[in-house]
């Protein structure tokens, strides 16, 4: 083969790899956990008092930009075109305070990033132990979590929430946002049953 074959062949070639490589992949896309509004929003009424929400530990297994498909009891799978816009760790707490603002008359919230040289009234503290998506049955968190008062004991609950889901990324977020709505009203009612003790 002559010089100018071997050119036009190495040419071929790279316009070839270069069609492989270009326009094929689908493009990544980013998503971020919303608050949900309750049917009620709490009137702002009684003495003012401050909730910080944090710090929120999640398992390492998600603990990672990318979502994480559970496909069979004893498998997962990453998606690399699905990821969170930020980490779950902060992402989770500012919506847990979105809710508790919503529902606790005169509370003023925020997450533990935001106020971490201040001493709240109460502090919410979450452990994520399962938080898992499956395009078969939706989302499913479970939490444990504690309330620490500034003036008397700590209390603690537990809440394991399920939202049914579509097959679409959209919609998976969506669900893992109501569940986190439905864990909220859990530690808004046990926030408001302290509250209401003498």
């Amino acid at each position: 083969m002559t010089s100018a074959g071997y050119a036009r062949l190495a040419l071929l070639i790279s316009v070839t790899l270069l069609g492989a490589c270009g326009g094929g992949s689908p493009p990544v896309r980013f998503f971020t956990l919303a608050s949900e509004a309750p049917s009620q929003t709490a009137a702002a009424t009684g003495a003012p008092f401050t909730i910080v929400v944090g710090p929120v530990t999640v398992p390492e297994l998600v603990d990672r930009p990318q979502f994480v498909l559970r496909s069979a009891p004893n498998r997962v799978e990453l998606t690399e075109q699905a990821r969170w816009a930020a980490p779950l760790k902060s992402e989770i707490p500012r919506v847990v305070a979105d809710h508790l603002a919503q529902l606790l008359p005169g509370a003023r919230t925020a997450t533990a990033a935001q106020r971490a040289a201040t001493v709240p009234d109460y502090r919410v503290l979450i452990d994520i132990q399962r938080f898992e998506t499956s395009q078969q049955e939706g989302a499913t968190i479970q939490a444990l979590w504690t309330v620490r008062p500034t003036v008397g004991a700590a209390f603690s609950g537990r809440s394991l929430v399920t939202e049914n889901a579509g097959a679409g990324y959209e919609d998976l977020v969506a669900a893992h946002s109501r569940a986190l709505a439905a864990i909220g009203r859990d530690i808004a009612a046990a926030i408001t049953s302290a509250r209401a003790r003498p």
